[in-house]
């Protein structure tokens, strides 16, 4: 359950991302969410010239995950374990927010990505006149998101 402050809105900059309960170190999560469809509809004879609005599916947004090229293959690997068909019935990632201070060890939001699986992962960019540090990027797809 997340964990209500009236006085001013948490900041983005203290966070903890675990994919299988292993955590790991990352510099940016974006796209976390998720969003209900709706279809429209009218019939022929309906006596309002207007659709109507059926509820959909749930659909989640695939997150993006960036951190600094550490020269390790777990990024690599995650990606490796889909496309060789060996990723099983995805993975559970859980995205945690901290508090500023990390006074308490208990996150302020939680959410849960459930059968999670990467799709993409991305190096780069490498550029011989740059100071930048290399970062790799991971992409993750899952069913659906809950929180906590």
């Amino acid at each position: 359950m997340p964990t209500l402050r009236e006085d001013r809105p948490y900041m983005q900059f203290n966070f903890r991302v675990e994919i299988d309960g292993k955590e790991g170190g990352f510099q940016e999560v974006s796209g976390i969410g998720t969003e209900v469809t709706v279809s429209e509809y009218r019939q022929g004879n309906d006596k309002e010239n207007n659709v109507r609005k059926l509820t959909g599916l749930n659909k989640a947004a695939d997150i993006t995950l960036k951190r600094g090229a550490l020269g390790s293959d777990v990024v690599f690997k995650l990606l490796d374990e889909v496309r060789t068909g060996k990723g099983g019935n995805g993975k559970s990632v859980t995205i945690m927010l901290m508090s500023e201070d990390r006074s308490d060890s208990t996150p302020v939001m939680t959410w849960r990505l459930k059968n999670a699986r990467a799709t993409k992962v991305t190096y780069g960019p490498l550029n011989a006149k740059g100071s930048d540090v290399a970062m790799e990027e991971l992409v993750i797809a899952y069913e659906r998101l809950e929180l906590e």
